[in-house]
């Protein structure tokens, strides 16, 4: 958890309808790179910490044979339990929403603990600990996030790039220079050191994966539109009566942007690290 922020349940209020248009997908090799290195036989179970709607908990649920998805958001958990109906999986998943610091007794053990861009959401120390105790011997943690060290332009693109640094330019604007998140401001951003947090927690032996993306994708003002309201930084009720106001603007930026109403971007790679916990084989 950031330093000098407090969570609250407004962090993404409103965002769960814009992710799956918003939100650029994950590497598209991901799904089979995980059940290479974690070789799942269909018998184990899969707990994702902070899942919002259930993006990564949907792509692996078919490798387990159930997957508890967990986020504290109310939207994240229906939005999570409808995709699930749709791609025939509600028999696999069971969704509950609960922070990762308050569980609810019960829930038994898993084979695999992923966290995919939450963990940085969370009383980290504390739920380390939490995640090594539900974890069954030879167990994993999984950490997921975006390559952060690359960048992508639209060189080669058949339209104009994604216009992020205006768009976040308009943001301030609106909500003020230091970001927003919930009722509060990350003056520092949110954290990282993960590596040590897990290592004082008793996890070992982190395996690295980088799973290449780069694929060309062809974005429309709305889909940047609900990329920007799917951010926990530009959520929708942090503009409170001037929202219309500012979608307007950001409608009339992204118009002079591409007049043809496209946008070309490349998908970014994905970041794994797999730890262990406790003597014994992979789950």
């Amino acid at each position: 958890m950031a330093h000098g922020w407090e969570w609250d349940d407004t962090l993404f209020a409103g965002t769960a309808p814009h992710y799956g248009r918003g939100r650029l997908p994950y590497a598209p090799g991901l799904a089979r790179a995980l059940a290479d290195v974690l070789a799942p036989d269909g018998r184990g179970r899969l707990l994702d910490m902070g899942c919002g709607p259930g993006t990564l908990a949907l792509m692996l649920a078919r490798l387990f044979d159930e997957t508890v998805g967990v986020d504290p958001d109310r939207e994240m958990i229906a939005e999570a339990r409808r995709q699930a109906a749709e791609r025939d999986v509600a028999h696999r998943t069971r969704w509950l929403q609960a922070r990762a610091e308050e569980l609810p007794p019960g829930l038994g053990t898993f084979t695999v603990v992923a966290f995919a861009q939450s963990f940085h959401w969370m009383d980290r120390e504390l739920v380390a600990a939490t995640t090594k105790d539900l974890l069954r011997p030879g167990g994993a943690l999984v950490h997921v996030s975006d390559l952060k060290t690359e960048t992508h332009d639209a060189d080669g693109l058949p339209y104009p790039a994604v216009p992020y640094a205006a768009i976040e330019e308009l943001v301030r604007h609106y909500l003020g220079p230091v970001r927003r998140a919930g009722q509060g401001v990350l003056t520092r951003g949110t954290p990282g050191g993960e590596r040590e947090i897990l290592t004082g927690a008793g996890f070992s032996g982190a395996r690295r994966l980088v799973v290449p993306g780069g694929q060309a994708l062809e974005r429309t003002p709305d889909d940047v539109v609900a990329w920007v309201f799917s951010m926990s930084f530009s959520a929708p009720h942090l503009f409170g009566a001037r929202r219309e106001e500012f979608e307007a603007a950001l409608r009339e930026l992204l118009r002079r942007a591409s007049p043809r109403g496209r946008f070309s971007e490349r998908g970014p790679s994905t970041e794994v690290f797999v730890w262990r916990v406790g003597p014994g084989p992979g789950p």
